[in-house]
């Protein structure tokens, strides 16, 4: 199948408030993980997670109405500006029918329903009027539909950690369809709320010391929040206008595992990264580097790895992988679309990120991961995201070398 261009990218993170700080976190191993600051708390338990300490000071307003956005809502938009502006457009290139939005996310507005279940239970008050429009999963698409008057599809995709990755997959097949010219797709989420916590807590999924994964030792992952967004156009869309390509969307694969909620499947993971590799007709020895899901949890370590192995062969020990987690933290529904613009900026910039925490004496399994940053040899990169419910994709995006940002 042809490749989908994409002309520009945002990023913000607790690692970033934009692409080029995202990427000195990612090079410089600098981890954005630590004590959670929230509005109020439930029991005594402290929890660290990468949270965004300082947004813009107009954040809210420059969306709109303060009162009418969830957090994860103006994440997405902070992220869609920076992409618009790289990709060099404005309102009058994007608005109309042939400019789609698809945005994933895990869970939408969590703020909005800690806020108002906090209020209606406890202070006994009367919800916010605007409490649905800000929860509901769809805002943050619909947000960006009406900032640049996209008048195509606009459509919220969730499927747990898996969603931005979709998003990407099918704003891609979008543009090889013809349903659009330009699709902003990506994924958000701000869930850092007492509740969201504690229930991760209930689950023994957090780590009670850092985040390591593939290591012998793991025992869980750390949450954080953020946004990514991509233009995606047709080659025709961007050669109308001069567009300079920063990368191509080579491949999408996804696939279910149809088994249990929780328990990922090898087997399943493996179809996606088959599919996406077929999607884009390269074989596994054209990967240049992979940038895995890699939660630090013992069950999605043990099936992404023996997946990655399936798959690549003996490959698998040469192909430079990182798992960029422990520096940005699982941002859940917007994970895959970080993770696709880490990858973007490895193969830019021909280095793989260190994983941070990772220790060589506990490896477990036999791949290319090290605690130190690694020669990227080659333009194709794979990013995976498996999530819960046994829902796998996998992107391949190719990316030429460019002068450090």
């Amino acid at each position: 199948m042809s490749s989908v261009a994409i002309t520009g990218f945002g990023v913000v993170s607790a690692a970033g408030s934009d692409r080029r700080a995202f990427a000195r976190a990612l090079f410089e191993g600098r981890s954005a993980i630590g004590a959670v600051v929230l509005p109020r708390a439930f029991g005594r338990r402290a929890f660290r997670a990468a949270q965004i300490v300082d947004l813009p000071g107009n954040a809210a307003e420059t969306a709109g109405d303060r009162r009418a956005y969830d957090r994860f809502s103006v994440l997405a938009f902070l992220a869609a500006e920076e992409a618009v502006a790289a990709a060099g457009l404005d309102t009058e290139d994007l608005a109309g029918d042939r400019t789609s939005v698809l945005l994933g996310t895990g869970i939408g507005g969590a703020t909005s329903i800690d806020d108002s279940h906090h209020g209606l239970y406890v202070e006994q008050r009367r919800p916010d009027p605007l409490t649905i429009p800000r929860l509901m999963a769809h805002a943050a698409p619909a947000l960006l539909s009406r900032r640049w008057g996209c008048r195509g599809t606009v459509l919220a995709i969730s499927s747990a950690c898996a969603s931005g990755a979709q998003a990407i997959g099918l704003g891609m097949s979008f543009i090889r369809a013809g349903l659009a010219d330009r699709v902003l797709a990506g994924g958000t989420e701000a869930s850092l709320t007492p509740s969201a916590l504690e229930s991760w807590q209930a689950m023994r999924v957090l780590t009670s010391t850092r985040c390591r994964p593939f290591c012998a030792d793991r025992d869980g992952m750390v949450l954080g929040e953020g946004a990514a967004v991509f233009v995606l156009e047709s080659d025709e869309a961007a050669a109308r206008r001069g567009a300079p390509v920063l990368a191509r969307l080579r491949g999408y694969g996804t696939t279910s595992d149809a088994g249990d909620l929780v328990r990922p499947d090898a087997s399943g993971a493996a179809a996606a990264i088959r599919a996406a590799l077929a999607d884009a007709s390269l074989a596994p020895h054209d990967i240049s580097h992979v940038n895995a899901h890699g939660t630090g949890t013992r069950l999605n370590d043990a099936a992404e790895a023996e997946a990655l192995q399936s798959v690549l062969g003996a490959d698998a020990a040469r192909i430079p992988l990182s798992a960029t987690k422990p520096v940005h933290g699982h941002t859940l529904g917007a994970s895959g679309a970080l993770e696709l613009a880490a990858t973007i900026l490895a193969l830019q910039s021909s280095t793989a990120p260190g994983t941070l925490g990772f220790e060589a004496a506990q490896a477990e399994y036999p791949l290319a991961i090290s605690d130190q940053n690694q020669p990227i040899a080659g333009a194709i990169g794979l990013s995976n995201s498996f999530a819960f419910g046994g829902v796998n994709a996998a992107l391949i995006v190719e990316a030429l070398p460019l002068a450090p940002l």
